[in-house]
């Protein structure tokens, strides 16, 4: 009969959300550009914006809705059986393939932040000569990195504090996924409630360490790599906490099933991800990165 489906794939319905996202993410780009140039409406008057709010403004809704949107397709896929045992296949190497590129982005940060520590460097530029001279391995270079006197975070404070939280955050995640197997719908409730307050208690405790730290962004190489480092791993705790809040709505509509429940397996994944990060960073950064320098 015309019509039938003999696959196990899922053809997918024409959809613009793709093209809207993409625009958006161009329109959303534009707007930063001209923000981090900040360019002004005129050149007699600097103190005028012009149009570049306007265009990050746009961008910005166009993301939101993007993500709303094709989630939201996403969602009502799965719950009339498009996503079968072949294509959630397809879609978990999809999410392995996305970690793997996130785990390359903070490999980039780590390897930076080693070969700042290992390896000081430091220009110094002759005004005179108009010559760059390489300072490798000499005092004003190590300087560069932890300058001498420099306080930096105590690690065993609260970075401790927020990597108990974290460690903390992967065993009730765990729990909501094991209770999911096994039928226990108020047991995924209550540790998706608690994963999702965890993650909430982890950034409002690193805002605050934020707040109250002895060194700013820039400067020297360590607080560069520090705010860099950290902030991204923020970000992605942000990310992976509103993944879990929508997880946990989706628990009280009742879309998951012990066989069927991927999107909170991809986040699931994607929160131990956060964890393992976040314990490098409190060795590598927190410890090791200012061992020997003052402790605030």
């Amino acid at each position: 009969m015309a019509g039938n489906v003999n696959h196990d794939y899922h053809i997918l319905d024409p959809d613009p959300w793709p093209l809207i996202g993409a625009a958006s993410a161009l329109i959303f780009t534009t707007g930063m550009v001209f923000y981090m140039h900040h360019v002004p409406a005129t050149e007699t008057d600097p103190a005028q914006y012009g149009f570049w709010p306007a265009i990050l403004g746009l961008g910005i809704m166009g993301l939101i809705a993007t993500f709303f949107m094709w989630f939201k397709n996403v969602v009502v896929e799965a719950q009339r059986g498009d996503h079968t045992p072949v294509v959630q296949l397809h879609m978990r190497y999809g999410m392995i393939l996305f970690i793997a590129s996130e785990v390359m982005f903070f490999v980039g940060w780590f390897w930076s932040f080693f070969d700042f520590a290992l390896f000081p460097t430091a220009l110094e530029y002759n005004h005179e000569a108009g010559t760059t001279t390489s300072l490798f391995g000499t005092e004003g270079a190590i300087a560069a990195f932890i300058p001498e006197g420099m306080e930096v975070l105590d690690p065993f404070s609260l970075p401790l504090l927020n990597t108990l939280i974290l460690l903390c955050s992967g065993t009730t995640v765990t729990w909501a996924h094991h209770a999911l197997i096994h039928g226990d719908r108020e047991g995924l409730k209550q540790g998706l409630w608690a994963t999702v307050a965890l993650g909430v208690l982890f950034s409002a405790i690193q805002a605050y360490e934020y707040s109250v730290a002895p060194f700013v962004f820039g400067g020297n190489t360590y607080s560069s790599a520090f705010y860099m480092a950290t902030g991204f791993h923020g970000f992605h705790v942000l990310i992976g906490t509103i993944f879990l809040a929508v997880c946990l709505f989706r628990a009280y509509k009742g879309h998951f099933t012990p066989r069927q429940h991927f999107g909170f397996e991809a986040a699931a994944w994607y929160w131990h991800f956060v964890d393992v990060v976040w314990l490098f960073l409190f060795i590598a950064v927190y410890i090791w990165g200012g061992w020997g320098a003052e402790y605030h």
